[in-house]
């Protein structure tokens, strides 16, 4: 018999049909046993009458939480059941797999008269048993989401003919800074894991691909503990070529976010706000633009936050934060491009106007940075000069020979997909990844 999955029961009332999944409940009384079954797609009432199936009484008294089942019975409709009044009286019962009681608690469970409350176990903790966290409601929803805003930013490239690409992650040498890199043992000599499909999305361009993307990990060996950053996640990069501006790129962007946003809306924005208490957005278009300098007039005047003029060039964590009440007020949006950033804080890659000012933008989304993007220096002796500037010549020597063969203009901007999905649904880094990896986390 094949297997139903509990949200196609209401499909199968009257029917004998087999269903599979893990115990979520389980009331084992002298008469009467009821088991909450759980699928990836829902829930299912298994109502187990003892006199009448002693065998299947006698069966389930070993029966834990979270234990693994296969039920065979017949889907019947009840109006006193909670779970959609439909419920499965089951004619076999497997015990696939018996779990041993729970190392961690995965939700605060609240007192009754014959037992104390249990407090949620702490985020490492739950991180050390990932694979029993994972089980939730909340945590199964949270891919779900992750995976339509994924396929549904891929789907917006994809109809505008951009090509997916798989860049290597093994590199000869550190990419883009030569810091912040992890390097790996190479047979007789040294490699680096990647930072960035930075070089080579241009080397795409160079290649003449015109519109390319790419969904992979990527690497940061930055010792950084904070409630957004990660050693190594995924990211969500894209370049195209023969743009006129910068602001192209921001265009591509706002868009693309708009089509995903909006596809989670549509399929799972109601149980976002059931489940997380976080109503979602979908951005209306253009978002907002403002220069970095007239962002830190705006705080001042605002907040009164202000900082030395030699952090001017760049945006910091607390502008960044503060941005997310200033774009409310001023434009009552989430979302905030922020543009005329100093050459000095900015890649030596980003093209400059002539007045030495890079031509890129960061996006700031709920007054968090999630994107750097930029057109890109094309022109060869432009960029190699940009390079020697910074000192990087020598290292990314493979890089500049991009461009020494012709090259069209071209821009574009990476995403880290924990991030959104950490901002989404205002979660904490290390419970918006699967697997979270950090200065001081390599397992599970």
């Amino acid at each position: 018999m094949n297997r139903v999955y509990i949200a196609d029961i209401p499909n199968h009332i009257g029917e004998t049909v087999k269903v599979q999944g893990f115990v979520e409940n389980f009331r084992n009384s002298k008469a009467m046993a009821f088991i909450v079954l759980k699928d990836i797609t829902g829930k299912l009432q298994i109502t187990i009458e003892k006199e009448a199936h002693p065998a299947l009484g006698t069966q389930i008294e070993p029966l834990t939480a979270d234990s693994v089942l296969t039920v065979t019975g017949r889907v019947i409709e009840n109006e006193y059941v909670k779970l959609g009044g439909i419920e499965l009286l089951p004619d076999t019962l497997c015990i696939e797999s018996l779990a041993d009681a729970l190392p961690i608690v995965r939700k605060e469970i609240p007192a009754t008269k014959k037992k104390k409350a249990l407090e949620r176990s702490g985020i490492d903790q739950r991180i050390d048993y990932r694979w029993i966290d994972l089980r939730t409601d909340e945590n199964q929803l949270m891919f779900k989401v992750q995976t339509t805003l994924v396929q549904a930013m891929r789907e917006f490239l994809t109809d505008r003919s951009f090509i997916e690409i798989h860049s290597p992650k093994l590199i000869g040498t550190a990419s883009e800074s030569g810091s912040d890199v992890f390097e790996v043992r190479y047979f007789d000599r040294s490699a680096y894991l990647a930072q960035s499909p930075q070089f080579y999305k241009q080397m795409a361009m160079a290649a003449g691909f015109e519109k390319i993307f790419e969904v992979g990990p990527v690497f940061r060996a930055e010792k950084s503990f904070t409630s957004k950053h990660a050693t190594e996640f995924t990211g969500f990069d894209l370049e195209f070529s023969y743009i006129d501006s910068f602001r192209d790129v921001m265009k591509l962007e706002e868009e693309m976010l708009r089509a995903g946003l909006q596809a989670v809306y549509e399929k799972y924005g109601a149980q976002i706000e059931a489940l997380f208490g976080t109503p979602l957005t979908v951005p209306r278009t253009p978002f907002p633009v403002v220069s970095l300098q007239d962002l830190y007039k705006g705080l001042e005047e605002e907040f009164g936050y202000t900082v030395e003029e030699s952090e001017k060039g760049d945006l910091t964590t607390d502008a960044e934060r503060l941005s997310y009440e200033w774009t409310k007020k001023h434009f009552g949006h989430e979302f905030l491009f922020v543009t005329d950033f100093s050459a000095e804080k900015r890649a030596f890659y980003h093209m400059r106007d002539d007045s030495g000012i890079p031509q890129g933008y960061d996006l700031i989304w709920k007054g968090v940075e999630i994107t750097t993007g930029a057109q890109r220096e094309h022109r060869y002796d432009r960029l190699k000069a940009q390079a020697d500037e910074k000192g990087l010549t020598e290292d990314v020597k493979f890089y500049l020979a991009f461009f020494k063969y012709g090259c069209p203009p071209h821009g574009g901007f990476g995403l880290g997909i924990d991030r959104l999905t950490m901002l989404l649904l205002n979660l904490h880094i290390k419970e918006a990844a699967f697997i979270f990896r950090g200065p001081n986390r390599l397992n599970p």
